[in-house]
């Protein structure tokens, strides 16, 4: 199982759910392990989100671009966008919210980024000219 996939979509919510739902069946054609490909997936679903939600808005929705480059025990997801700089040029640092609190004040927001870091073996984002690139590393179980 080697190889790179690429898929591009509209920065828009709908379009993100149909990428993922085509990577997933691809990454299972694979031959990916569940777990793999779950872990994949969720922390793609919460960077793909953060892009439309933060890098497109306020404004006209552009595209989206996930290369994968699949190795036997490795995958690398490079996403690639023309939206808006992450602030200060890097992903939020930081632990998860505080969840020990009463049911009525928990936090709605703020756990994506931890969510990618905990699914991840490394990430890194840069921004090259007009465009933000997130790299997410995937270290994969045996088949």
């Amino acid at each position: 199982m080697t190889g790179n996939m690429t898929f591009r979509c509209s920065a828009t919510a709908l379009d993100v759910r149909r990428m993922l739902s085509e990577l997933r069946a691809r990454l299972a054609a694979e031959n990916l392990r569940d777990d793999d490909c779950s872990n994949i997936e969720i922390a793609l679903a919460e960077a793909l989100n953060n892009i439309v939600e933060h890098a497109y808005r306020p404004g006209p929705h552009g595209i989206i671009t996930l290369t994968l480059s699949v190795g036997q025990r490795h995958l690398t997801c490079e996403l690639r966008d023309q939206g808006v700089a992450m602030p200060r040029l890097a992903p939020p640092a930081g632990p998860a919210p505080d969840v020990t609190c009463q049911r009525a004040t928990l936090p709605e927001g703020g756990f994506g980024w931890s969510l990618i870091r905990a699914l991840t073996a490394r990430l890194h984002y840069l921004r090259d000219e007009e465009e933000n690139r997130l790299i997410l590393d995937f270290d994969l179980g045996a088949p």
